[in-house]
């Protein structure tokens, strides 16, 4: 566990210790907020088996929808670079807006003028009341890491990003890069 300060816009790495945890093993987060009542985050690496257009018909789009985390899976978050075609959007942190006027992003996706690198879907969120997640920090079960990608961060590759991760942290680290998803299967 690092002691940089928490803040809206660092990246959170699963510890390789969260195992048989479905929503967070090997989970990288951006954190969209932090604050004295809580935190709030979205998981970046963990795509569905559903686009856009699975779930919203009227959208003429093929993009993928991600396992935000377990927190209203019934509700679909965005987050986006792109603040001068969606109004009402708040800014993350470095180039990277969450939400903003979705009929108007709609009309945008369909119109062809919002591309994949620009905006990533989400069903649900992850969640944290106030000081929990600080103690899941105390605790070991996330790694605090800045976002150097920026707003690029949407293009990063999502299956394999906690694994490059990790193997950035080095160390001891770098020997969980490999290892199963499931250690019983090794």
């Amino acid at each position: 566990m690092t002691s940089e300060k928490l803040q809206k816009g660092q990246l959170l790495i699963a510890e390789p210790s969260i195992i048989g945890d479905l929503s967070f093993n090997r989970s990288v987060i951006l954190l969209a907020d932090h604050n004295d009542e809580g935190s709030v985050g979205f998981i970046l690496n963990k795509p569905l088996e559903y686009t856009i257009n699975d779930l919203l018909p009227e959208i003429n789009g093929s993009f993928i929808i991600y396992n935000g985390g377990p927190v209203e899976q019934d509700n679909l978050y965005f987050i986006h670079t792109i603040p001068e075609l969606i109004p009402n959007s708040i800014e993350i942190s470095n180039g990277i807006f969450w939400g903003g006027d979705f009929e108007l992003t709609k009309n945008l996706i369909n119109d062809g003028k919002i591309n994949k690198e620009d905006i990533r879907f989400f069903l649900g969120y992850t969640g944290w009341s106030s000081n929990q997640l600080e103690d899941e920090l105390q605790a070991n079960s996330w790694i605090i890491t800045a976002n150097n990608y920026e707003a690029a961060i949407l293009s990063k590759s999502s299956k394999q990003f906690w694994k490059e991760k990790i193997i950035e942290l080095g160390g001891e680290y770098v020997i969980w890069s490999n290892a199963p998803e499931n250690p019983i299967l090794n």
